[in-house]
């Protein structure tokens, strides 16, 4: 799926009156603009509520968004940003990176500049590492170290028996089941790790901790181990289950769960188009293309759905609405593409729309 972008309010532009589905809390700070007093956002309710912040980072003028898609936070708090970006511009990064306050420090990535994709971070021996991977004609997939600097880089594990000819030596912006179109990572115990090929062959391959290929599971069908578009992929290893792999099947509107071997166990409905997981203490946060975030516990029960705009969204209007920033609501998500939690629960959202959009639900309770 191609993905679009789009801009949105201001930093500090908030509604004044509640749209439905938000709650105002009594006496939190208020704040005033053009000389009026306004409440913050707030979405969620219970133990989760999030003030929520769209367009939270900001870059510099010689730089743009196009179509973001995945987040990640470093141990220090920064937040690394990968968009597609533009083929035909290779000389413009397709990393940006921001501190815990949403300022611009760096930005790197040009060879996935037109591909970028999926990017997750992990410690390994004391220092922090993305991995990196992108689809389009990019059809890579790489480890870095925090600053951009390229550990290896990797193309289609053709020893998998799953691509075409060529398609690790001379990648082309074709599309299929036999073309390599990697969407993004899972880290294993033993320092190898999982990548889910979520456009092409739709299979979940396994590396160990030398970045060398090992197996594969997966691959298209109904469900129940079989997939149709498998676009995200996580471990869960939240107290009180054991631990497992979790697959978005995005275009079966589902998450399907496997053993650590890769066995089917069991799979979760009612999502729209769920892109990604991730997990912090007992929650999993699901991001789902079909206009909103769902969270939900260590038993997997829903707990909150935040900035659900589906019925606009999956309307006969949709399309509209996501290319045309005029017509979304503060506090209402439009594609949610990934999303990833912070160090105090507080969660990053990257939508699928043509300009790019991060938004920052803060959490305050």
């Amino acid at each position: 799926m191609k993905k679009p972008r789009s801009q949105s309010l201001s930093r500090r532009q908030f509604l004044t009156t509640a749209a439905a589905g938000t709650v105002a809390l009594a006496g939190y700070k208020s704040y005033v603009i053009a000389g009026e007093t306004t409440q913050p956002l707030i979405v969620g309710e219970g133990e989760h509520k999030f003030e929520v912040v769209h367009d939270w980072p900001q870059l510099p003028d010689k730089y743009t968004w196009q179509t973001t898609h995945n987040v990640a936070v470093d141990k220090s708090g920064c937040v690394y940003v990968i968009h597609e970006g533009r083929e035909n511009l290779k000389d413009h990064p397709s990393i940006f990176v921001f501190d815990p306050e949403g300022k611009f420090i760096r930005a790197f990535g040009n060879q996935f500049q037109g591909g970028g994709h999926g990017i997750e971070i992990r410690e390994e021996g004391g220092q922090e590492f993305l991995y990196v991977c992108a689809y389009q004609q990019v059809k890579s997939f790489a480890k870095m170290d925090l600053k951009g600097e390229t550990v290896w880089q990797q193309y289609a594990p053709m020893q998998s028996g799953k691509y075409a000819p060529e398609e690790d030596t001379k990648p082309q912006k074709i599309w299929g089941q036999n073309r390599f179109m990697p969407t993004n990572f899972a880290f294993l115990d033993d320092g190898g790790f999982l990548l889910i090929d979520g456009y092409g062959a739709f299979v979940v391959h396994r590396f160990d901790k030398d970045a060398k290929w090992v197996s594969c599971f997966g691959g298209p069908g109904k469900g129940e181990g079989t997939f149709s578009t498998p676009h995200g992929v996580w471990i869960d290893r939240r107290e009180g289950r054991t631990p497992s792999i979790v697959v978005c099947d995005r275009a079966h509107h589902t998450l399907q769960y496997f053993t650590m071997d890769g066995k089917y166990i069991e799979t979760l409905k009612g999502y729209g188009l769920p892109a990604n997981v991730e997990t912090w203490k007992n929650l999993m946060v699901v991001p789902e293309l079909h206009a909103r975030i769902t969270l939900l516990n260590e038993k997997n029960e829903v707990v909150a759905r935040l900035g659900d705009d589906v019925g606009r969204i999956t309307g006969k209007d949709g399309g509209g609405i996501r290319n045309d920033k005029n017509k979304w609501q503060s506090g209402k998500f439009v594609h949610p593409h990934d999303a990833c939690f912070g160090h105090d629960g507080s969660i990053f959202v990257a939508e699928w729309v043509n300009t790019g959009r991060i938004s920052k639900l803060k959490k305050i309770s």
